[in-house]
């Protein structure tokens, strides 16, 4: 039997740039959210968003630039449903904290696919940096989770920037797109890539030697 007193997955710690605005429009809307949507409901609808981003950017690459305004607005559902699910739950007390963590983190990752799936769609000729670009970002989801293992502490916030401030990235980068076209974002990519490899590098040893030092300490109390 497992008990949900030691378990801290769904207990984020730090706060994001955003995160004090968040939390009160979370604390304002879960209350107000129908009686017949559930936590379960608000997590699994990012399999709606993600298949809306895939075929909305298609069709930008395919039609019109400007279906990547839908794409954006997926991506502000997926941000809507994503931090109320597990605030709805713990206000309805539904006791799905280890299937929310589960679930919540693994469609995370399903929806990044999305993002750069769509991208590869309309920025074909850089798919191997889209591709880099994938790995590494699940580089940082699977150091998270690693953390978290090591010790129970859910750490996803770092240097103020979180899953808010990426998706607001995404949507900017999607602008840009409309406006700018794809040459210009292109050339852009390889330098993310730099950018983003580097703040893993960091990441990964700011993570490794917190651990290191949770053992020397458990090493001194035995």
């Amino acid at each position: 039997m497992f008990s949900d007193e030691n378990f801290a997955g769904d207990k984020k710690i730090d706060f994001s740039l955003f995160g004090k605005i968040e939390s009160r429009a979370i604390n304002y809307l879960v209350p107000r959210i129908p009686r017949w949507i559930g936590p379960h409901h608000l997590t699994l609808s990012t399999l709606i968003w993600s298949a809306f981003i895939v075929i909305f950017s298609f069709l930008a690459s395919k039609y019109d630039i400007r279906w990547m305004w839908l794409t954006s607005l997926m991506i502000f559902a997926q941000y809507v449903t994503d931090a109320l699910d597990g605030a709805l739950g713990r206000h309805r007390r539904a006791g799905q904290v280890r299937w929310g963590f589960y679930m919540d983190h693994f469609l995370d990752y399903v929806f990044l696919c999305a993002i750069l799936i769509g991208y590869s769609f309309i920025l074909p000729d850089k798919f191997n940096t889209l591709f880099f670009l994938l790995a590494t970002f699940g580089a940082f989801m699977v150091n998270s989770y690693l953390y978290f293992a090591a010790t129970n502490k859910l750490k996803i916030i770092y240097l103020k920037i979180g899953p808010t401030e990426i998706r607001l990235i995404f949507i900017a980068i999607n602008t840009l797109l409309i406006y700018l076209h794809k040459t210009y974002l292109a050339k852009f990519l390889p330098m993310v890539l730099i950018f983003t490899l580097l703040g893993l590098i960091y990441l990964v040893y700011r993570s490794q030697d917190e651990i290191k030092k949770i053992d020397k300490e458990n090493n001194l109390d035995a």
